[in-house]
């Protein structure tokens, strides 16, 4: 067995399961609690103009989840040492589940469900590369990780083209159409259970300092640099869920096209999801899928700046597969760059932590700049502009020199 730095002996990857029911059950389970991951936030997008939700509600609930899984990431580790990752991720269903009920029960209760679900969904933001890491053999680790962004992106895809209809349909609504969200969380609760009965917690290593990994890894070029990619990727992503709708309406676009744009980007979101992790995984050095990805994103906010009013299905399209390229792409970067089970689940604390709290500017950024010039103009090339600079400082979270291309 592979040893660790610390001296911490660790287990190969396992297989998905030891019969094939058991490795179904994991499967199935794991994709309903991906399709999860994001429903809840690319509702409000599509959703705003016809709940009429003001700019400043709008901004607070694109900064809170970005800045609330940044602030609980770190909590991500206690629960799986603690639980197990099983049991953590069955955790963090059932609060998902309580969090999108909350969510229904007026304003107050938007702001505090979402808060209260950015929580579960950083404990399964950082649990899950480990998880694959754990239970898959290693040549499917890309292929997991790309389930899980396509997953993630169908899921929110739906709903997000779903809500502004059932608003609409139920009289202006917003609260009926928020609830949506509930369906998906119970069924990942379910599905997530009988892998939570099946699994124990690994037994913590005992006198081994729980924060040493996390201080480890903050003193490596790696570390921060795979902090770098995921949280300008990320600062990218929340801006365009919050703002994209805003910016096709106000070149034009009418507010049923502009909820069809965003679902496009939702979409293209999870084909970029799937697509990146799976090619990634089968090379050694992974610089030319961080530049890609970077450029893909790129190129989806130009298009937008230059010509929001031509297709703008495109721009939607080619910037969601961008931007799905830059959620999914760093797990693979974990599991790869990874010593252990323990440095992995350091590398994604350590990069979620710091690259969510990156993230949970680009929202508020984007309309203070805005309203200070009644354009969307400068907030696009600003985010451009950090996306290139994001690129430059990422290339090391696809080749750790210390350990080849491993």
């Amino acid at each position: 067995m592979p040893t660790s730095s610390s001296g911490v002996t660790t287990p190969p990857p396992a297989s998905a399961g030891h019969t094939p029911k058991a490795g179904a059950l994991l499967v199935v389970g794991f994709v309903l609690l991906s399709l999860n991951t994001r429903v809840a936030f690319g509702q409000i997008g599509p959703l705003a103009p016809v709940a009429h939700f003001s700019s400043g509600a709008v901004t607070v609930l694109g900064l809170l989840p970005p800045l609330c899984m940044g602030l609980f990431a770190p909590l991500a580790p206690l629960v799986r040492r603690r639980l197990g990752e099983e049991r953590g991720l069955l955790w963090a269903s059932v609060v998902l589940v309580a969090g999108a009920i909350v969510r229904t029960i007026g304003m107050p209760g938007l702001y505090v469900g979402t808060v209260v679900v950015s929580l579960a969904i950083a404990i399964v933001n950082v649990l899950v590369p480990v998880l694959v890491r754990a239970r898959f053999p290693h040549r499917h680790v890309g292929t997991m990780m790309g389930v899980y962004a396509l997953s993630m992106g169908v899921g929110s895809a739906i709903v997000a083209a779903m809500v502004a209809p059932v608003a609409q349909a139920s009289g202006g609504s917003w609260q009926l159409a928020i609830g949506l969200a509930v369906v998906p969380a119970v069924l990942a609760a379910v599905g997530i259970a009988p892998q939570a009965r099946a699994r124990r917690p690994r037994p913590t290593t005992g006198g081994t300092d729980a924060a040493a990994p996390r201080r480890h890894v903050a003193r490596t070029g790696l570390a921060w640099s795979l902090t770098a990619f995921f949280g300008i990727q990320t600062l990218a992503f929340y801006t365009a869920l919050a703002w994209l709708p805003s910016v096709l309406i106000a070149s034009g676009t009418s507010r049923t096209a502009a909820g069809v744009c965003q679902a496009v980007l939702i979409l293209g979101v999870a084909a970029g999801g799937f697509i990146a992790p799976v090619l990634a995984a089968r090379r050694p050095d992974q610089r030319p899928h961080i530049l890609g990805t970077v450029l893909v994103s790129a190129v989806g906010f130009t298009g937008l700046l230059l010509a929001p009013t031509g297709p703008s299905a495109l721009w939607a399209a080619v910037l969601g597969i961008g931007l799905g390229a830059g959620q999914s792409l760093p797990g693979v970067l974990y599991a790869r760059r990874g010593t252990d089970h323990e440095h992995v689940a350091a590398l994604s604390t350590m990069a979620q932590t710091c690259g969510f709290l990156i993230a949970a500017t680009g929202p508020a950024l984007a309309a203070v700049l805005h309203g200070a010039t009644g354009s969307w103009t400068v907030p696009l090339a600003t985010v451009i502009a950090a996306l290139l600079l994001g690129g430059a400082l990422s290339m090391r979270a696809g080749h750790d020199p210390q350990r080849g291309c491993s």
